[in-house]
């Protein structure tokens, strides 16, 4: 998978049969998954945090997915779209016989109402909106999506699992906060108790796919009865349920706790590289307003620190300024010479002189120890921006206070987050305008509109590194490296194929 995220399995390999190896596996059982806390909201509209995605990918479905190769692939679309000559017109085919969790029919009109909610509420629908300029019904199983120009990344703005482009009921459309979590996904809600457990049961109307299961795309087998996701905000209190085999998969785990976890009743997924942590500078208001500001921070900060403490072996990152790997498609080390491995505290010492910065005004980091991580890096930055003659103000908060608190351009100058490496750079929050960072810019707009207008592959990747170089020219965020995501998966659960965003459609609980 040359142009996207490459996956190993270390250890767990003989926990994950391949493709197709679940077929005519008997329905049954219950699973706990922990996960790093509670999910902020179950609207994936309203969130582009990934344990929303992990959560509700089960619940809702989109028009299109990703397959294994993170190719666009149709879900509740019949196939892939017709696109008018131009580039312009997207005519999308639905599939007939899906049923939402209340028992109705799905047809265009909740597909239109769906996707106009999408434009007004998800970060990247509004992102898609600024090309949209109709969706419309063309008769019940069909919908034409108009465009005002050429845009590339749509299809995968309609793939992605948050901020997602979920199809709902013309009914529920209008909610916002969404308060009836009815889809069409192969999982329906049957309980959420929060900080205790959301509890997915079987919906025994879901009409899968044919064929295998593909990636994200393809059949989706429902073989559990139940899955129950339970937060477990504590990295080391997830080790410990890991080891100790109260759950049946725990998502986002240290990368020390490797071998503490392999053998017995769990054992490790390694997904490598799986992606990359990144400071998101709050250019809206604030300290970071001033781009003098946020040189001064792309030049203090030190990622080999950073990720050592974080990580502890370079068995488990890299230092690479670049926004995509070598070895995928849209690697370039355009722009990349300010990112230092070490840092440059003089220099920044010296943009923060120019920028007028006294020392009064405290730099704000928004961060969480639920991602054990974040919170490491951010120590090691802290120091660093001190050296450089910042004031430094740790905000230490859950995972959902942060997802929360990042909308409001007040509360933060820097947010720490991670992202797999997408499939569409497109997809990169800071790439919207809305996204919290809220990076808008004539540079960024000039060159991100070339880049989203060319359809052509080959073009588009070398138009992707004048975006990349705007990245580092502006600092809207500061990559700080690559990274690779560990998980346990205990020896009896089968059929879940290692993802950045984990499954479980098509798991199954191996009989003793």
């Amino acid at each position: 998978m040359k142009h996207m995220t490459k996956i190993a399995v270390s250890l767990a390999a003989i926990l994950l049969p391949a493709t197709g190896a679940a077929w005519g596996q008997s329905k049954g059982g219950v699973i706990d998954v922990a996960t790093i806390g509670e999910p902020p909201t179950l609207d994936p509209m309203a969130s582009t945090a990934d344990l929303v995605g992990i959560v509700t990918q089960h619940i809702y479905e989109t028009l299109y997915t990703f397959d294994k190769d993170w190719g666009v692939t149709p879900l509740l679309a019949a196939e892939m779209p017709q696109i008018s000559a131009d580039g312009m017109t997207y005519t999308i085919p639905l599939r007939t016989g899906i049923k939402f969790h209340d028992g109705s029919d799905m047809n265009s009109a909740d597909v239109v109402a769906s996707l106009q909610r999408w434009m007004k509420v998800a970060t990247r629908g509004k992102q898609a909106a600024e090309t949209i300029t109709a969706v419309e019904a063309t008769d019940d199983n069909t919908v034409k999506i108009t465009l005002n120009k050429p845009f590339a990344p749509l299809l995968s703005l309609l793939s992605l699992n948050n901020a997602a482009a979920i199809i709902i009921p013309s009914e529920n459309a209008n909610e916002d906060p969404m308060t009836k979590f009815v889809g069409t996904g192969p999982y329906l809600l049957k309980e959420r108790k929060p900080d205790q457990f959301i509890q997915l049961a079987r919906f025994d109307g879901y009409k899968s796919r044919d064929g295998e299961s593909n990636g994200y795309g393809g059949a989706r087998k429902q073989y559990l009865d139940e899955i129950r996701f339970v937060p477990v905000p504590d990295p080391n209190t997830r080790v410990e349920g890991a080891v100790s085999g109260q759950f049946a998969y725990v998502d986002s785990l240290p990368v020390e706790s490797f071998e503490k976890i392999s053998g017995g009743k769990t054992a490790p997924v390694l997904l490598k590289p799986f992606g990359w942590p990144v400071f998101v500078l709050n250019t809206k208001e604030g300290l970071n307003s001033d781009i003098k500001i946020r040189k001064a921070i792309q030049a203090a900060l030190a990622p080999n620190d950073m990720l050592l403490a974080a990580f502890g072996s370079e068995d488990f990152f890299a230092v690479d300024g670049a926004m995509y790997p070598e070895g995928y498609k849209w690697h370039t080390e355009a722009g990349t010479e300010p990112y230092k491995p070490d840092g440059d505290t003089e220099a920044a010492a010296a943009l923060l002189k120019e920028a007028g910065y006294d020392g009064s005004k405290p730099l704000r980091i928004l961060t969480s120890r639920q991602y054990e991580f974040h919170y490491k890096m951010a120590q090691v930055a802290a120091e660093y921006l001190k050296a450089a003659g910042f004031q430094v103000q740790m905000d230490v908060v859950e995972w959902a206070t942060l997802t929360k608190n990042r909308t409001d351009a007040g509360l933060w100058d820097i947010y720490i987050t991670h992202s797999p490496f997408l499939p569409e750079p497109s997809l990169t929050g800071i790439m919207s305008d809305t996204s919290p960072g809220w990076w808008v810019s004539d540079k960024k707009h000039e060159v991100l509109g070339a880049f989203n207008a060319e359809s052509d592959p080959a073009k588009r990747v070398a138009l992707w590194a004048a975006v990349q170089q705007a990245v580092y020219d502006e600092v809207p965020a500061f990559k700080v490296g690559n990274f690779n995501a560990l998980a346990a998966q205990a020896p009896n659960l089968k059929g879940v194929t290692p993802a950045p965003w984990p499954y479980f459609w098509n798991a199954y609980i191996e009989s003793n």
